[in-house]
């Protein structure tokens, strides 16, 4: 066999984002000729990114080989799949086509409307389709999940088929009575897979994920309690919540306020594309909220992570224009705080207990079930897929080590499942499998519409505002003489300055009169040279002084 054959036989996964955390899934499946992405999401920033929006996957290896590149499939509609895709398009610049299901598709048009990116190929996908890519041939294949229209795949490789699961759990019995399609996956595992990467998420919990439907039980529980305002707080993306939410109004006779304008937006696009149904007569706008008793009225809005300008934050801090809070609610946070926001929703729910509403959530309330399968599903989706090497992907550490764990358990040798790291290559083939190497991998933090990445020298410069805070020194200087002629003076914040401007002041314009007076030879009169002297002096100062090193900026104005 030729070399060009041997290359030809041959499958890399390579996961840019996505495993070893919870967010930012990116993976790649790569032949020698043919490259295909699946899934481009984002992640919550840590609290050490100051002012950073959220982050995205480095995605560099992508563009230096985008010719390769065949298409883009995502797998559902939620932004820890999708928010990085507008970047991704915009960076490649060219009309690569994007696989998804209708409602996938919807909502990333209208993410991608604020980006202004132009000459996309969107190719809307439907359960059991297929798509000939390169190398590649797709299969999409029905999942359950808390979004509608979510599928996994079954990617048919030269090396062999494997299997995607996208995030799913088993539910009997969904909101929109579609089942995951267990048929398919147990017709690729009769005829033989190659290998399986598979949701994480809840591989340390016991048991099977509840029903979607059990939140509605519990809605409906909670109306039938209420006495005045009904406030339910829950993902913008979560079609399936937001629809039992209504229902449960429209049992009670209640009227809907929609408030927020992703959640707006979202209920507006799966309305026009038939996965959301409600009465017209039933959604009203904020502006008419006055006009309704309290008893009669829910807001379904966004701001269940605890976000800081979201509709529940404000809400919660009173400065919600036309929501206000009254010891008669109940406000309801229907979601489960993502890894990292625990604290941020625990200061929204003090703040609405000390506003006297009542405050239902997860930990008191069934008001939240998983939308990711929990172990015995796991177990049951390995046992019909029967995959040869096993790559659980869609989790922190320990969420990969607990699926590891439940794998080899079930019979998969040890030297079959693979952990992966982020930008870690696996090379798999008909006669095995093994990790050859590494391409470059990270984070991206974007800030804004994220033109532009917010780079370590600016974080950097955050972190120190923050914790030392800043000195300015203005100082007027004669570009003849070098004499000072006014100042210096200090302008500070987060800074001893600015509750101490007596001896340390004084030592500090002492040494900057000291400095103009001593030019070095053949310096007298140049500004950048006197800029870069008192900028060393004042650091070195002020760090022996203080032991603090906050940023100085030295403005000199000659005249």
């Amino acid at each position: 066999m030729s070399q060009g054959n041997k290359l030809s036989d041959k499958v890399m996964i390579i996961p840019l984002g996505g495993v070893e955390e919870i967010g930012a899934n990116m993976t790649l499946f790569e032949t020698h000729n043919d490259m295909i992405i699946v899934d481009t999401g984002l992640m919550f920033p840590d609290d050490d990114l100051l002012g950073v929006d959220f982050v995205i996957p480095d995605y560099g290896y992508v563009i230096e080989r985008k010719n390769k590149l065949r298409g883009i499939i995502i797998t559902h509609g939620h932004e820890d799949h999708t928010g990085a895709l507008p970047f991704l398009l915009r960076d490649l610049g060219t009309a690569v086509p994007v696989y998804g299901t209708s409602l996938t598709l919807g909502l990333i048009k209208d993410k991608i409307k604020e980006h202004n990116v132009k000459n996309i190929n969107f190719v809307k996908i439907k359960p059991k389709d297929k798509a000939e890519l390169g190398d590649f041939v797709v299969e999409f294949i029905r999942v359950t999940h808390s979004i509608a229209d979510g599928v996994g795949l079954a990617i048919t490789t030269p090396a062999g088929v494997i299997i995607h699961t996208g995030d799913f759990k088993f539910d009997s019995s969904p909101v929109d009575n579609e089942l995951l399609d267990f048929g398919s996956f147990s017709e690729y595992g009769e005829r033989g897979v190659l290998a399986m990467l598979s949701d994480s998420t809840n591989a340390e919990k016991p048991g099977f994920t509840p029903s979607e439907k059990i939140v509605k039980r519990a809605f409906h529980d909670i109306f039938s309690k209420a006495g005045g305002r009904i406030i339910i707080a829950t993902f913008a993306s979560n079609i399936h919540r937001i629809q039992q939410a209504i229902d449960v109004a429209a049992e009670f006779g209640k009227k809907i306020i929609l408030c927020g304008r992703s959640i707006i937006s979202n209920a507006k696009i799966a309305i026009d594309l038939g996965y959301l149904t409600m009465n017209g007569n039933s959604w009203l706008k904020v502006e008419q909220i006055n006009s309704l008793a309290p008893n009669e009225t829910v807001i379904i809005t966004t701001g269940s992570q605890g976000e800081p300008m979201s509709v529940l934050t404000r809400i919660a801090m009173n400065e919600h224009k036309h929501i206000k809070v009254a010891p008669a609610d109940t406000v309801i946070i229907s979601a489960r705080a993502i890894p990292g926001n625990e604290r941020a929703v625990g200061r929204i729910i003090n703040h609405l207990f000390r506003r006297g509403a009542n405050v239902i959530y997860d930990k008191i309330s069934e008001v939240h079930v998983s939308g990711h399968a929990s172990q015995e599903e796991l177990k049951l989706m390995i046992n019909i897929v029967k995959p040869r090497y096993f790559i659980p992907i869609h989790g922190e550490y320990r969420h990969l080590v607990y699926h590891s764990k439940l794998a080899e358990g079930l019979g998969i040798p040890r030297q079959n499942i693979y952990i992966l790291e982020d930008g870690c290559v696996l090379e798999l083939s008909q006669t095995g499998a093994s990790r050859i190497n590494s391409v470059p991998a990270g984070r991206v933090s974007i800030e804004g519409k994220g033109f532009g990445d917010i780079g370590d020298m600016i974080l950097k410069d955050r972190r120190r505002l923050a914790q030392d805070g800043f000195v300015i020194v203005v100082l007027t200087v004669n570009k003849e003489t070098g004499r000072v002629e006014e100042g210096p003076e200090f302008i500070t914040k987060g800074f001893i300055f600015e509750h101490n401007t007596g001896d340390m002041a004084k030592e500090a314009a002492n040494i900057i009169y000291s400095i103009a007076a001593n030019p070095d030879e053949g310096t007298h009169g140049d500004m950048n040279v006197l800029h870069a002297k008192i900028l060393s002096a004042l650091k070195k100062y002020i760090r022996n002084k203080t032991d603090k090193r906050p940023m100085i900026m030295p403005v000199i104005v000659p005249v």
